[in-house]
């Protein structure tokens, strides 16, 4: 990045019509933006796209990850294996116990997956969507197993 360090300087800069957001460069060749006074969101947005846009025609910056308060971009140096790590992840898994009025509990036995063919009884079990709510996804995966509609109550265990 260090080969745009000019453009940096400004505290606004303009290409044609298009306003950038106010960057300062690091240590490591990357840019850090501070607003520091409150903006439209839509002017925000605005400038952010064309911002991310340049920063990518001059150094090659790729998107990475965001987080609520930081977007960062990344760039590797050319003629080596990229070894940036991706960004931290997690699965969320759930198991649902269900009772019915007879105080029986719902078991399945897979029909796909490690258990299959083993006659192995287990509750109903699934990964949680992205952006899915828990207790949603205890209830969508007991249907898509067994048909039967469910209420959710309670979470009886987190891990």
């Amino acid at each position: 990045m260090s080969a745009s360090s000019a453009l940096l300087d400004e505290e606004v800069r303009y290409k044609g019509t298009i306003e950038l957001l106010k960057a300062v460069e690091d240590q490591h060749g990357g840019v850090i933006i501070n607003i520091e006074e409150p903006m439209d969101s839509y002017d925000f947005a605005s400038m952010l796209q064309d911002s991310l846009s340049q920063w990518r025609t001059q150094a090659g910056f790729k998107y990475h990850h965001a987080e609520p308060d930081y977007l960062m971009l990344v760039y590797w140096i050319p003629n080596t294996p990229n070894t940036i790590p991706a960004n931290a992840s997690h699965r969320i898994s759930i198991g649902a116990f269900v009772v019915n009025n007879n105080k029986e509990v719902l078991v399945v036995q897979e029909k796909n997956g490690r258990f299959s063919g083993k006659g192995i009884w287990k509750l109903p079990t699934g990964a949680v969507d992205e952006g899915e709510d828990v207790c949603d996804a205890a209830i969508r995966e007991v249907k898509e197993e067994t048909g039967i509609d469910t209420e959710f109550v309670e979470i009886l265990a987190f891990r």
